[in-house]
């Protein structure tokens, strides 16, 4: 009881912070990115702007596969898991979390989202959304406003 309250104002502390701080608030709009997760982001990343795109600030967390690519034959490989490993679970872990939202309303979310939780398995498809993510974390961080919702 006493760890479960020590946790619990800590938790509400982290949120207060979350609130007043700007970027950590434009980066919690995104859906599966909460206090915690954008906290760390913000902390460790700044503003974003040390990476060239989404793609390599993606790749700097280690959730974009390594090319094997040779000959013209193109092959691509598990993750790198190369990059800031207590982030990169963060984002897995909301991702995680997303997927059981979007299995029970999956009309309430991005149809790119529920496509590829019907071609692969849940924990790919997991690996996918957080490497998705990440790049929009990188949108909101360079344009420096909300994440606008896209649903058909």
């Amino acid at each position: 009881l006493f760890l479960h309250t020590k946790i619990l104002r800590h938790s509400r502390h982290m949120t207060q912070i979350a609130k007043r701080e700007k970027r950590v608030a434009l980066l919690r709009t995104i859906p599966g990115v909460g206090p915690i997760t954008a906290s760390a982001i913000v902390a460790t990343v700044g503003s974003g702007k040390q990476f060239n795109n989404g793609r390599e600030f993606a790749a700097w967390l280690g959730l974009t596969p390594l090319n094997k690519s040779s000959g013209g034959k193109r092959r691509i490989g598990h993750i790198s898991k190369i990059g800031d490993q207590y982030i990169r679970r963060l984002l897995v872990l909301g991702m995680t979390s997303r997927i059981r939202s979007i299995r029970s309303e999956p009309k309430k979310f991005d149809p790119w989202f529920a496509d590829i939780l019907s071609r692969k398995p849940s924990r790919v498809a997991a690996i996918a959304m957080a490497n998705k993510t990440a790049r929009m974390i990188w949108a909101v961080l360079m344009r420096n406003e909300r994440y606008k919702v896209r649903i058909v």
